[in-house]
């Protein structure tokens, strides 16, 4: 298996594209296994956390397949989610070891799997290689391909996991920033009613919320939506 094709299409996934999300990431990892593999003619991923599962494919019909697969029980992923041991059908139309998988794989011009599970901590990918022809899938390199996709997408994973957190932070930080503002309308409408100091007029928002147990912030939205309907 030449890695240097594969490695250089698995490196995109760490470049978060402008929508970046799990399933991206894996969208992306199953096209790279179809344009960086030898024989590879498509590719399914299954991500595990628990009992949650979020599927994605190089293909919409590989993802049915998958979904199938998991209502019979039986198949390459989910054999290799069992055994946490890379799984390989060479030829599903001769040597089928699914006898009702088989059909399904086959219909969809299936020839041969080979099905990898990938430990990226806290998840767990299933990975599973589609080949139209037998024989051609790299099952004798499936160890190091398993452990070169841990490590490309444990980057991926990572750098999606600072952008989420960047995002949530960004909103917080816009959230308090409103939050101010709002305070700020809620003290200019109470300074101008009552005569009052900016700071006096804190003070009243904030003994008025602990009275009633509401957040200074929602108090003074309310404070100005009110003001703002009965025309100021």
């Amino acid at each position: 298996m030449d890695t240097m094709v594969l490695a250089r299409e698995l490196s995109a996934l760490g470049r978060l594209g402008d929508e970046p999300s799990a399933e991206s990431v894996l969208r992306g990892l199953t096209t790279a296994l179809a344009a960086g593999v030898p024989g590879c003619s498509g590719g399914s991923a299954e991500q595990w956390l628990g009992d949650r599962v979020l599927v994605s494919g190089s293909h919409s019909e590989l993802i049915a397949l998958v979904e199938a697969e998991r209502e019979l029980g039986a198949g390459p992923s989910v054999e290799a989610r069992r055994t946490g041991q890379p799984v390989s059908a060479p030829d599903l139309l001769r040597h089928p070891p699914w006898p009702e998988y088989a059909p399904l794989a086959v219909g969809q011009g299936v020839r041969s799997v080979l099905a990898l599970p990938v430990p990226v901590e806290p998840v767990l990918l299933v990975v599973v290689l589609y080949a139209v022809r037998p024989g051609v899938l790299p099952e004798h390199d499936a160890p190091a391909l398993a452990a070169m996709l841990a490590g490309q997408v444990g980057v991926a994973m990572a750098n999606l996991g600072d952008f989420e957190q960047m995002r949530t932070d960004a909103a917080q930080m816009q959230e308090a920033l409103a939050g101010r503002a709002v305070i700020d309308q809620a003290k200019g409408i109470i300074m101008q009613s009552r005569g009052c100091s900016a700071e006096a007029a804190f003070e009243e928002l904030r003994r008025i919320s602990q009275h009633h147990q509401v957040k200074v912030a929602d108090l003074a939205r309310l404070l100005v939506e009110e003001h703002s309907q009965g025309g100021g």
